[in-house]
């Protein structure tokens, strides 16, 4: 949980405006923070900088393929929490950085905002942060005003605060490891968002408990899905069945045991094998460490429900969503109509 309570928390902020360099869209620099007097815009900005990140629990860290300390972002937030008076010179630094990797031609021009927070609660400890954000997107707001005795509507632009573009939060905390660093991308689907993450911030995940979670449930599923249909005869039922039970182990325990998820999960012997083989092969394929034990991470299992569909869709005709026990589904074929089918027994209609 990331959480900045106070107003005066936002202590240094400024903003520069970042072009398109490869199409000669000018960087605009600030010369001074920008001081905050009026409250309601202050709070409008927290919520805009901060709310992104409220249940984000996934985080990153600083690297570099020579030696960290050449990470220019690294650099310049270490700067910033070793001397806050240089502030305005380090956000300069990073706005030009960003300019320099701002050359695909799908990039927008845009507001970069950074900010220095003396207070910023990360998972229960109060750490100090730089925040790096940047808005590309402008959305039209109807203006309703009063004209002498009657209403009229105009537009303007605008900055929605619910839709950060872009941002960071790097934290004051194991920087020798690369910071614990947050990032938002909302544009990361695109092949110019890469710019964000690997060319301008160069950050990794962190091999921490919500990586270990996300790894493990997309390796289970993948297991589930394509693995076992291979090695015995499973219909789509079966699968969604040991699904729902991967899901149940994930969501009831507090620590994942490989040992304990195979016998209560997958319970038969050869497919406990089966299961362990294919971790081994996952771990070569993807060049991922999957421990045997590690803490499941709450805010992971959570951005991980979409991954335990439990819809069963039959042709075009019908989708049965399994949540239960499958021993009251019957699978069997019907030679008059020479068509597969499914039997439910259920006590009550609602």
């Amino acid at each position: 949980m990331i959480n900045v309570q106070q107003i005066q928390d936002l202590e240094r902020f400024i903003i520069h405006k970042v072009g398109n360099s490869s199409q000669d869209e000018p960087l605009l620099l600030s010369q001074q923070p920008f001081e905050l007097q009026d409250e309601t815009v202050a709070n409008l900005l927290l919520t805009y900088f901060i709310q992104p990140f409220t249940n984000n629990g996934e985080y990153f860290r600083f690297t570099h393929e020579a030696e960290l300390e050449l990470n220019e972002i690294y650099k310049y937030c270490s700067n910033i929490f070793a001397d806050k008076d240089s502030f305005t010179d380090q956000s300069v630094n990073i706005a030009k950085h960003l300019y320099k990797h701002s050359t695909h031609p799908k990039i927008k021009a845009g507001e970069l905002y950074i900010v220095y927070f003396s207070k910023c609660l990360v998972d229960g400890e109060e750490v100090e942060a730089v925040g790096i954000f940047k808005s590309e997107n402008k959305d039209k707001y109807l203006k309703v005003f009063l004209n002498s005795d009657n209403y009229e509507v105009n537009y303007d632009d605008g900055i929605n605060i619910s839709k950060l573009d872009k941002g960071c939060l790097i934290y004051n905390m194991e920087k020798e490891e690369g910071y614990k660093v947050s990032v938002i991308d909302s544009r990361n689907k695109e092949n110019e968002a890469v710019y964000w993450k690997d060319a301008f911030l160069q950050v990794v995940r962190r091999e921490d408990n919500y990586h270990q979670t996300e790894t493990m449930v997309n390796l289970c599923k993948q297991f589930v899905e394509q693995r076992l249909p291979e090695e015995y005869e499973m219909n789509r039922a079966d699968q969604i069945d040991l699904l729902n039970r991967t899901a149940t182990y994930f969501k009831e325990k507090e620590q994942f045991q490989l040992e304990e998820f195979a016998t209560e999960v997958l319970g038969n012997q050869d497919a406990i094998e089966s299961f362990k083989e294919y971790r081994e092969h996952y771990q070569q394929e993807y060049r991922l460490d999957v421990p045997d034990e590690f803490d499941i991470s709450g805010p992971a299992m959570k951005k991980q429900q979409r991954v335990f569909k439990s819809v069963l869709k039959l042709d075009r005709n019908f989708h049965v969503y399994i949540h239960g026990n499958r021993e009251l589904i019957e699978r069997g074929f019907d030679e008059a109509s020479n068509m597969q089918y499914y039997k439910l027994f259920f006590e009550e209609e609602k």
